[in-house]
């Protein structure tokens, strides 16, 4: 795969937004999750992964360059939508205390960050060209670095309570 400025922008982005939204992570949400029990401090963390359904964007011909390599945009797509449904069962789990809330989160946890691990290196496998992701260019460097954190987050939350 060629490397081309389109890449160093879109990796720029990236890095950049990785590194704010895991100081904010860091600084501000940790500090008010870290000690509050499971229900309290997930919730907020499972509904932002909800928002993952902008991933159905990439099969959006006008959205994204018809260039977009489907062997890209599906599975990232339907990744995306698997790890909101996984989200939203965990968090109905958890808000009604079921036994089933911490295997949910789990379940959640492990497709969402596989699909995102997979996104990222789909991205340089299928030569995708940030370019051809048209307006999803956003999800793609805000959003992705932003969900990374949140799983990161979860995992660190569900080990400590392991312990």
């Amino acid at each position: 795969m060629t490397l081309t400025s389109n890449h160093v922008h879109f990796f720029i982005s990236y890095a950049v937004a990785f590194v704010a939204f895991g100081l904010i992570a860091r600084l501000y949400v940790w500090p008010a999750m870290a000690d509050r029990d499971a229900k309290t401090a997930l919730t907020p963390l499972l509904l932002y992964a909800c928002l993952r359904v902008n991933g159905l964007m990439f099969l959006m011909p006008g959205l994204v360059s018809r260039d977009l390599p489907v062997a890209f945009a599906a599975p990232v797509a339907y990744g995306d939508l698997t790890a909101v449904i996984l989200a939203l069962v965990a968090l109905a789990a958890l808000r009604y205390d079921l036994a089933v809330a911490s295997v949910g989160v789990w379940l959640f946890n492990l497709e969402g960050t596989a699909d995102l691990l997979y996104a990222n290196i789909a991205t340089f496998t299928a030569h995708v060209d940030p370019a051809s992701l048209g307006v999803s260019y956003y999800l793609a460097v805000i959003n992705v670095p932003a969900m990374l954190v949140v799983h990161g987050m979860i995992f660190v939350f569900l080990r400590r309570r392991l312990r």
